[in-house]
């Protein structure tokens, strides 16, 4: 029986980046735990609390909580970095994956770490505040030192991450993301009526939320009624998203931006499945999500003209190769929502892409690569 750890702090509360990534590897992996039994036993670590969620439920999962007993408070320091060592210590896993970007010094089992060439990005910016450049600074570093495999969410990220942080290529495995096939919905059923383009994504100043709103409002005189729909926390420095709002709306007449923290699956599926298009406009992303999801709801993908979106798109789509210009994003969006010809190409890309991206895939390559790991 091969044991594997799965540090999991990230699914237990609102799940954004690589919660949803572990969300969706771990629901693969429930549904398959009569076939995984035989051959493994998944020990899953968490901080606080164990979440009450179904998957979880599943024979295949021994959930471990790393706290004290009467710990009178919630920290990721202790648990990440003095309780999973220790525990690893006494109590060994053939194999840890640690999807969190750190490696934890004293950590002796053979480890599977993602590693994206944001985190490097992090590490030397001076927006980010100085407590998480100094984590990632130590420990991004030390995984990419000491793990035993880097694990990279797509093909262009693992050229960049080998680059950045000095790591041979044979160490890094590939293994990319994956979308869920479209829930059905149901017909007539909407959040909001009318025509509206879609931002789901943390608000990071390099997706270029700031740019996109000021685009969005010097269109939407030329599209009445338009609306545009942000989900996601302002991760601006400070926060600005909730004040550029009030201000546009207020100059437009109509509340034609609507900003939430967050939605569930159910209403983020009736919300793609009701966009013109996502506008998810990074100029560096490992992979990024959202405007893949969204396309397999029929809205059309607005990006940043980058490595990783040439891949997963290819050389036809909505690509904004200034992202820190408003006026040319304002054109692409333009074209996104007047363009008939090129949104029905691109929408026929679907299935390719529901091929070729699928948490299946993403689940089977990574037995395979835990496997290797842990025999070799």
């Amino acid at each position: 029986m091969i044991r594997i750890g799965i540090e999991c702090e990230s699914i237990e509360d609102n799940s954004w980046g690589i919660g949803r990534v572990l969300t969706n590897l771990l629901q693969e992996l429930s549904a398959r735990s009569g076939e995984l039994s035989k051959e493994f036993e998944f020990v899953l670590f968490f901080k606080s609390h164990v979440p009450n969620y179904s998957y979880l439920s599943s024979s295949l999962f021994k959930k471990t909580l790393l706290r004290l007993p009467l710990q009178p408070f919630s920290s990721f320091s202790l648990y990440y970095y003095i309780f999973l060592p220790l525990y690893l210590l006494f109590k060994p896993v053939d194999v840890i994956f640690l999807p969190n970007y750190m490696l934890p010094f004293g950590i002796n089992t053979k480890t599977l770490v993602i590693l994206t060439e944001d985190v490097y990005k992090e590490i030397h910016s001076s927006a980010q505040k100085t407590r998480y450049r100094l984590a990632y600074s130590i420990f991004a570093n030390h995984a990419a030192r000491g793990a035993t495999k880097i694990m990279t969410i797509s093909i262009s990220s693992a050229i960049n991450v080998s680059r950045v942080f000095n790591i041979k290529l044979g160490r890094i495995v590939i293994n990319q993301l994956g979308v869920r096939k479209p829930m059905k919905i149901e017909e007539g059923k909407k959040i909001y009526r009318g025509k509206y383009i879609l931002s789901v994504s943390q608000a990071f100043p390099r997706r270029h939320l700031k740019e996109s709103i000021d685009a969005f409002e010097s269109i939407a005189g030329d599209f009445p009624g338009l609306k545009f729909i942000i989900i996601g926390a302002d991760k601006y420095d400070p926060p600005i998203i909730e004040d550029i709002k009030n201000i546009v709306n207020q100059r437009l007449g109509y509340e034609a931006i609507i900003h939430k923290e967050y939605v569930t699956d159910e209403e983020l599926a009736l919300l793609y499945s009701g966009a013109s298009a996502v506008i998810y406009i990074s100029f560096h992303e490992a992979f990024g999500l959202p405007p893949l999801e969204g396309l397999t709801y029929g809205a059309v993908p607005v990006v940043a003209d980058t490595d990783i979106t040439r891949e997963i798109f290819g050389p036809e789509g909505f690509y904004v190769e200034t992202p820190h210009r408003s006026d040319v994003i304002a054109q692409i969006i333009r074209e996104a929502l007047l363009n008939s010809e090129k949104k029905e190409m691109i929408k026929s890309m679907i299935p390719k892409i529901l091929e070729k991206y699928s948490w299946g895939a993403h689940t089977d390559r990574f037995i395979d690569i835990i496997r290797s790991i842990a025999k070799s």
